[in-house]
C-alpha cells in the first residue's frame, strides 16, 4: 500500500458568488486512519468535502484523493472510494437488499451482502422500499451502500444520525475494523463523543480554514486548563497552597468550603494538593477531576455550539 495521504488538500478555495465559503484551506488525511471534520454549519467543511468527493471544482489550490484529481480522474477513483450521503443517492422504491446486492455487483471483489445486512440489522427491512424505512434504516443502509465495495477511502457524512444506542455501537465498531483493514475514514458529525471515539485526527474548521488539527487528546490538552475541584472547611489559607504548586496554577474558593483549582492538572498536583492538606489537618470531603472535553475546545475556537 502506498505512503502517500489518501487526501491531500493545499491552499483550496471555493466561493459562491461574493462569499468564499472556503477559503485557503490545507488538511491531509493520512491512509489507515480516522479524521473527523468538524465544525459549525456555514463552515465549509461540507464544500470541501464535497470537492473531495468530485461532486464540486475548486477555485483555487489543490486536491489529491489517493494521488489523483477528484473531478478529472472521477472515473478511476470511482471503483476505489465510498461515500455515504447524509440523504439521497437510493432510489425510492428501490428495496433495501435489493439496492445493496445491486451496488455489491458493480464492484470485483464487494463485501459479503448477506454479511453486512446481519451486521448493520438490516435484515427485517430488506424487502421494505427505501421511502418507507425509517431515518435509521435509510441511514444503515447508506452506510452499507459506501463500504460494499471494500473502498480504500470512505467519506461518511452523519453516519450514526438517527440510529439508536445499539446500532450507533455497531456503527463505530465498523468504522473501527475499517480503519484496521487499511482504510481511511473522512468523518463529519455533529457528534463530539463520536469524534472522540473514533478519530485519530480531529479538523475544526472555521470560516473556511482549519483553526485547529490534532488528536483528541492532544486538541483537549492544548486548550483551556483543566479543573481540580474539592471541599474542605471554609477559608482554607489558599495563598500558602498555591505555594507548593506550579507557577500558572489558580486557585478560588467559589463558595464556602468548595476550591477550584485551574492549571496543568496531572497527578504530581494531585499529590502535592494531598499532601498539602494533610499537613494542614484538612479533609477534603470529595475531590474530582474535570477534563478539558473536544466540546470545551470547538466552543472555543468557533465561539459557537455544534448543531445538526
Amino acid at each position: 500500500m502506498s505512503n502517500d495521504p489518501a487526501v491531500e488538500i493545499r491552499g483550496l478555495v471555493k466561493r459562491y458568488g461574493t462569499r468564499t465559503a472556503v477559503d485557503g484551506l490545507d488538511l491531509t488525511v493520512p491512509r489507515a486512519s480516522v479524521t473527523a471534520v468538524l465544525g459549525p454549519n456555514g463552515a465549509g467543511k461540507t464544500t470541501t468535502v464535497e470537492i473531495c468527493e468530485g461532486y464540486r471544482r475548486p477555485d483555487a489550490g489543490t486536491v489529491r484523493v489517493l494521488g489523483l484529481d477528484p473531478a478529472a480522474d472521477a472515473q478511476a477513483l470511482r471503483p476505489r472510494v465510498g461515500v455515504m450521503l447524509q440523504s439521497g443517492g437510493v432510489y425510492s422504491g428501490a428495496r433495501a437488499v435489493e439496492m445493496l446486492e445491486h451496488m455489491a455487483k458493480l464492484y470485483a471483489d464487494p463485501l459479503d451482502v448477506g454479511l453486512l445486512v446481519e451486521r448493520l440489522g438490516l435484515g427485517s427491512c430488506g424487502r421494505t422500499a427505501y421511502r418507507r424505512l425509517s431515518g435509521g434504516q435509510q441511514q444503515r443502509l447508506a452506510l452499507a451502500m459506501a463500504v460494499v465495495g471494500r473502498p480504500e477511502l470512505v467519506f461518511l457524512d452523519e453516519p450514526t444520525a438517527g440510529l439508536d444506542p445499539q446500532a450507533r455501537r455497531a456503527t463505530w465498531d465498523l468504522v473501527r475494523e475499517l480503519r484496521a483493514d487499511g482504510v481511511a475514514v473522512v468523518l463529519t458529525t455533529h457528534h463530539m463523543d463520536e469524534a472522540e471515539q473514533l478519530a485519530d485526527e480531529v479538523a475544526i474548521v472555521d470560516a473556511g480554514r482549519i483553526v485547529a488539527h490534532g488528536s483528541p487528546e492532544g486538541l483537549c490538552r492544548g486548550g483551556a486548563e483543566n479543573t481540580l475541584r474539592f471541599t474542605g472547611r471554609p477559608a482554607l489559607d489558599l495563598a500558602s497552597l498555591l505555594k507548593a504548586l506550579p507557577d500558572g496554577t489558580q486557585a478560588a474558593e467559589t463558595s464556602s468550603g468548595v476550591y477550584r483549582l485551574t492549571g496543568e492538572i496531572d497527578p504530581q498536583l494531585l499529590a502535592t494538593v494531598a499532601s498539602w492538606c494533610a499537613q494542614h489537618g484538612v479533609m477534603p470531603d470529595s475531590l474530582t477531576v474535570e477534563r478539558h472535553t473536544l466540546e470545551d475546545v470547538f466552543l472555543e475556537l468557533t465561539g459557537k455550539e455544534l448543531r445538526s
